[in-house]
């Protein structure tokens, strides 16, 4: 009999199993989407060519108009820049005149110092980097000076029709007064509503939102009256639930009560 010893038989490895948490997926609405696309349907109904009130006659006069509307008024932007697109419609020729002419176009409107300076610089590197040419892509806009996010959106989906979505006072208010697309930044409102928002309304829903936002759902006072969506709105201070009757306005008639101008941001 043989003295060797028997190897010890291997115990067999039991793997630990362990159970994986469910990723919590964020919830981009408390709006259902069948409310979303009534929402969204009426807004059409009452706007089917909606359009901003900035005056502008080309891409570049867009660009300039936006970035002179921060904290001022479309009406106080316009009537600076009627005389000023009349001679400098261009980055040439905006250039030509010079921060100091540019400056005394400008003066009524806030900031007009700081915006005088960013127009002539932008006017410059479009002149440097673009060809003089307003470019169609929102990493090259924001490159330029005096041009954030928001009014790079602004203009690519005005002018260029691209499916992006400028977040103002206005739309911030009213995403989160809807619960339509809530969050707490200007980030956080404008990923969810990229997300919510029917495909067929993207392209509008930027001027659907502020003009509704700037004439109806005022930040102080609320015409809730007027509301074409009041029984859609989960705003606690609501005094309406029932909508009002859709009345189509054309793109120019946008007057329906005097605006909100509290923190007026344009786009």
């Amino acid at each position: 009999m043989s003295d060797e010893k028997k190897p010890a038989a291997k115990k067999k490895a039991t793997a630990k199993t362990t159970r994986k948490k469910p990723v919590r997926r964020r919830k981009w609405s408390k709006m259902s989407k069948e409310e979303i696309e009534t929402l969204f349907a009426r807004f059409q109904q009452q706007r089917p060519n909606p359009r901003g009130e900035l005056d502008y006659t080309n891409a570049f006069t867009l660009l300039v108009a936006v970035v002179l509307s921060a904290q001022a008024t479309d009406v106080g932007v316009n009537k600076a820049t009627g005389p000023l697109f009349a001679i400098a419609d261009t980055p040439e020729k905006m250039v030509a005149l010079g921060e100091d002419t540019i400056r005394d176009y400008i003066k009524t409107i806030g900031l007009y110092r700081n915006k005088a300076k960013n127009v002539f610089l932008l006017s410059q590197k479009l002149i440097e980097a673009h060809g003089g040419e307003v470019p169609d892509d929102r990493d090259a806009l924001v490159a330029l000076p005096g041009v954030g996010r928001k009014t790079a959106n602004v203009v690519l989906n005005i002018f260029f029709g691209q499916p992006t979505i400028a977040v103002d006072t206005h739309i911030f208010r009213l995403a989160n007064r809807l619960e339509l697309a809530p969050g707490k930044t200007v980030e956080e409102v404008e990923m969810a509503l990229e997300h919510v928002i029917p495909a067929p309304y993207i392209r509008h829903s930027h001027h659907w939102l502020i003009l509704h936002g700037r004439y109806v759902c005022k930040a102080r006072k609320p015409d809730c009256k007027q509301c074409i969506v009041a029984d859609l709105c989960r705003f606690k201070d609501r005094t309406y639930s029932v909508p009002a009757p859709i009345v189509v306005l054309d793109p120019y008639e946008n007057k329906l009560a005097k605006p909100d101008m509290t923190g007026e941001v344009s786009g």
